[in-house]
């Protein structure tokens, strides 16, 4: 019993001493490291210090002065100190602070990945049952070269993607709306995941009505029908009436479908870091800042209180932009949470399946439809900075019943839009004038402005390439009539823009894509539209607009609010300015390092060029001291030399250790 109760005393001394010890490492090395990594160099030069001077010193023997053992102990932890902290800065160095998870992560990781074992094996399964395992591979593949092995390709990803739930068909979705990185075949097979998903049974419907609402659908709603008006990826709408009398639509989110997309995206990010590094149609597509920009987008569908916010921002726009053929549904504030979105029912039916109604508006109907939604589109992108990002015809309600003999309009599926700053508008604008005009040196500075641009870009080529876009997909007849494909047309500036590598931040790229895909619905509403020439004119008439006495008013008087305190301190400024000089007091100071942060930088770098010459002096006076030790005795068997080397030695460690460890850690600042 005394024993084992000795064996614990010193185990647990031994624990207690390494971890002060470890302590002491990490902060005589003067940076942040773990507590583990730290014991773990305690331990080691605990083990090997004693071991390292005794090859170098023999050790006293243990019935000997007790100022001899007094200073063998202290070589002694001298050199643990030293080989602890060698191994220290070996360790950071070979693999450093943050690369490896700790325990706690490491353990919540695995948990994760056992969970998500069951849905990569299912995931697995449906890759290899399509066909789609080939891919997963680096390389090109001769099976997509010619448009049949195209579409084949196509219909299997898309059976694919519906068989991989919903977060995948919402991929999908996002995908058939890229035109400018997709061939021709994969869109019109993803366009067909549009809307396309089972009905849940209406017990599961009340069941989350009621938990969002607090009370029975009946007890919310006047009528609610248990049939389904349209079932999403996402959600699925029922029509119902309030006890007011009005015509609803109610949204409701299925059920369990928020952990199920946050499990997916989770894969999918994984998936697309692995496929960019390993394949080339990944790395070419920008597969992971495709599905980084998938899920954010997906992560606002899934809260409808978004959606009842953005819908209400547009209904703003659209007032402010005067548009009386184009709304949106008033949604019920009182009746919205996060997985319910109650809202006004709207009559008509999806652009898509409209051809019939469309056709009996007459060609000039229909053309001044298609310009007031360009006119609308516009306003959103250039002067309101919220768009609708994907306004394809499914998201486009057509009504021509009667009471709107003249046909209107209604934006659906308002999830998620894009937003731009002003800025970003500004610099927009200036860029869809230029392309409108075929100015390509007006286009090239507007491109560079809104991108994110390199160190250095070669401006003559990138305005000479962009001039033959223009040219190519913008030919204007003599009677000034232009020709345009504005699809491919913006699938070839993305090609530029990548070729000088500039960078184009994600709502831009957005607004890109929305005007891309506009094009093709007011091809629909009006196959003889012309895009660029109705720009040209909404352009035209917001000049007009904007030259009027009315705007010319408003545009001074906000100037002046902003100019008018600049201009009040202005003429005490000039006479202080013109005082100075007149009597020789104009000076103009110019401080060196002025800025915190290049302060910071030069302290840092001289700090490390001092530490380095100390060490490499100490180092040198403890190599010439060792070789000509022992010197005076201290003791009878330890020389002052050895003590004098020894603390010279233990000096020049820490200094390089300290250098080693800042040097190699990921992030370098030394505090």
């Amino acid at each position: 019993m005394v024993d084992f109760l000795g064996a614990q005393l010193t185990l647990w001394s031994v624990v207690f001493s390494v971890v002060l010890f470890g302590l002491f490492v990490r902060r005589v090395m003067g940076v942040r490291l773990s507590l583990l990594r730290t014991v773990v160099a305690a331990l080691i030069g605990a083990t090997a210090g004693p071991a390292v001077l005794g090859a170098l010193l023999s050790p006293p023997a243990t019935e000997g002065d007790v100022l001899t053992l007094a200073l063998y102990a202290t070589l002694t932890a001298a050199f643990a100190l030293i080989l602890a902290m060698f191994a220290l800065a070996t360790i950071e160095m070979l693999i450093p602070d943050g690369s490896l998870p700790g325990p706690v992560t490491a353990w919540r990781s695995l948990r994760g990945r056992v969970r998500r074992s069951g849905r990569y094996l299912k995931l697995l399964r449906v890759v290899i049952r399509h066909g789609l395992v080939r891919f997963l591979r680096g390389g090109s593949h001769r099976g997509v070269r010619t448009s049949e092995e195209r579409r084949a390709l196509a219909r299997s990803l898309r059976r694919a993607l519906e068989d991989g739930g919903a977060t995948f068909v919402k991929l999908g979705q996002q995908l058939s709306t890229r035109r400018d990185l997709l061939p021709a075949e994969f869109i019109a097979e993803l366009t067909r995941l549009q809307d396309d998903a089972s009905a849940l049974e209406w017990p599961v419907v009340e069941r989350v009505i009621t938990d969002e609402l607090g009370a029975p659908p009946l007890e919310v709603f006047a009528t609610i029908e248990p049939q389904p008006l349209a079932a999403a990826s996402i959600a699925q709408v029922h029509a119902a009436t309030t006890a007011d009398g009005d015509r609803v639509v109610v949204k409701v989110q299925r059920p369990g479908i928020s952990a199920q997309v946050s499990q997916d995206l989770e894969i999918l990010g994984r998936f697309a870091t692995v496929l960019t590094a390993r394949t080339a149609w990944a790395a070419d597509l920008g597969l992971t800042d495709l599905v980084n920009g998938f899920a954010e987008a997906l992560g606002e569908e899934l809260d409808f209180r978004i959606e009842r916010n953005n819908l209400a921002t547009i209904a703003a726009g659209l007032q402010t932009s005067g548009a009386r053929d184009i709304r949106v549904p008033r949604v019920w504030e009182g009746a919205c949470t996060s997985r319910l979105l109650v809202m006004e029912r709207l009559d008509g039916a999806p652009l898509g399946d409209a051809q019939h109604a469309l056709a009996g508006l007459g060609p000039q109907r229909r053309g001044e439809l298609a310009g007031e939604l360009l006119r609308v589109m516009l306003d959103q992108v250039t002067l309101h900075g919220v768009f609708h990002v994907d306004l394809h015809p499914g998201n486009l309600l057509v009504d021509v019943s009667a009471a709107h003999g003249r046909g209107r309009l209604a934006m659906l599926d308002l999830g998620s839009v894009g937003r731009l700053g002003s800025q970003s508008r500004s610099s927009l604008t200036r860029l869809l004038a230029a392309l409108g005009t075929g100015d390509s040196l007006a286009a090239s500075d507007a491109l560079l402005e809104a991108v994110n641009r390199p160190e250095r870009v070669d401006e003559r080529t990138l305005e000479q390439e962009l001039g033959e876009i223009l040219l190519r997909f913008t030919d204007s007849t003599g009677a000034g009539t232009a020709t345009s494909n504005v699809a491919g047309a913006m699938a070839e500036l993305f090609r530029l823009v990548a070729r000088h590598r500039l960078g184009i931040p994600p709502q831009l790229a957005a607004a890109f894509r929305a005007l891309a895909t506009l094009d093709g619905t007011l091809g629909v509403i009006d196959p003889e539209f012309d895009l660029v020439r109705g720009a040209r004119e909404a352009s035209r008439a917001r000049l007009e607009s904007n030259l009027e006495p009315a705007a010319l008013r408003r545009t001074v008087e906000s100037e002046l609010v902003t100019l008018l305190p600049v201009l009040r301190r202005l003429p005490r400024r000039m006479e202080r300015i013109a005082d100075a000089a007149e009597h020789g007091r104009l000076q103009v100071n110019t401080r060196l390092l002025a800025d915190p942060a290049d302060r910071r930088f030069v302290m840092r770098l001289w700090h490390q060029g001092l530490l380095t010459i100390l060490a490499a002096t100490a180092g040198v006076m403890a190599t010439v001291m060792f070789l000509v030790a022992p010197g005076p005795m201290v003791t009878e068997e330890v020389g002052l030399f050895h003590v004098l080397a020894t603390a010279l030695l233990a000096g020049s460690v820490i200094l390089v250790m300290r250098l080693l460890v800042v040097f190699f850690r990921q992030d370098d600042d030394p505090r």
